[in-house]
């Protein structure tokens, strides 16, 4: 009996992360883990509607790292090419606390990469999911049956807030290893800067938005070292919907036939969607 007490106890102590490069992130919302010193990720998301965003990220120290993204939208498909802005967004994240057998780790970071569509329309200027912005949280490993990660954390965007919805935010997630390859993943996003009421009155671009948070699943698989996949679905409770409106040319004025009227048409996209994310990482 004592033995298997033992056992027990042992099993659900911390468990140190095997990988040679922890997981940044779940689906999207971080995690506590950095890249370490001289070391690099280049990852790729292949994204609703076509969309690309690629992301570039370093190990300044084993503790700080820095990383770009840049996003597409419309790249794979027929449809035309869009950027979602001019200039990359930017991920700077720091642990200040390291994970101990009784203390999570603790990180601060930014990030102004958000999820999805970016609307450019002077009324959002907002991508579909907010980024997360400045945000502090923490993260605590347990080893039971394979790798247990618990992640929480709050932050708040200070860019995308022409709807005027600026409230504290708050997030939290798990990754479970199946094996030493496959980990599912899970993380729910409160939304308490996105849950405004929404309205229908819009000219152009618009979301609807439900209150409900963002609810994002994944499935994680360590292919090799170096090389990482994963499979997503986004907004599994279709908190948002969102309008995207384009101008059409309308019938002729009959009255005056060189007067053209234009009518404006609203496609509806549900904004539940999949994504596919590959990560390859590597020293300099």
């Amino acid at each position: 009996m004592k033995k298997i007490f033992l056992t027990l106890l042992f099993s659900i102590t911390i468990c140190q992360d095997s990988q040679p490069y922890p997981p940044l992130e779940l689906i999207s919302t971080p995690t506590a883990g950095t890249l370490p010193k001289g070391t690099f990720a280049l990852e790729t998301a292949l994204m609703n509607g076509g969309g690309l965003l690629p992301k570039f990220s370093f190990g300044i120290t084993d503790k700080f790292m820095l990383g770009i993204s840049y996003g597409i939208q419309g790249f794979i498909g027929s449809d035309d090419i869009e950027k979602n802005k001019s200039m990359p967004e930017i991920q700077i994240k720091y642990r200040i606390y390291d994970e101990t057998e009784t203390m999570p780790a603790f990180v601060i970071g930014l990030d102004t990469q958000g999820k999805g569509k970016y609307f450019a329309s002077s009324s959002l200027e907002r991508y579909e999911q907010k980024a997360m912005g400045v945000y502090f949280l923490a993260s605590r490993n347990w080893n039971m049956l394979g790798n247990l990660g618990f992640h929480i954390g709050i932050n708040k965007n200070l860019f995308e807030k022409k709807d005027g919805d600026e409230d504290f935010n708050l997030f939290f997630g798990i990754d479970k290893e199946i094996n030493e390859s496959f980990s599912f993943l899970l993380e729910y996003n409160f939304a308490r800067n996105d849950d405004g009421e929404h309205t229908d009155d819009c000219i152009l671009d618009c979301i609807l938005r439900d209150g409900k948070g963002y609810l994002n699943a994944g499935l994680r698989w360590i292919a090799t070292d170096n090389l990482m996949l994963e499979i997503n679905v986004n907004d599994i409770l279709k908190n948002n919907k969102y309008k995207v409106g384009t101008i059409e040319e309308g019938p002729i004025n009959l009255n005056d036939p060189s007067q053209v009227e234009y009518v404006v048409e609203l496609k509806d996209f549900e904004s539940m969607n999949r994504e596919i994310k590959i990560t390859y990482f590597e020293r300099f």
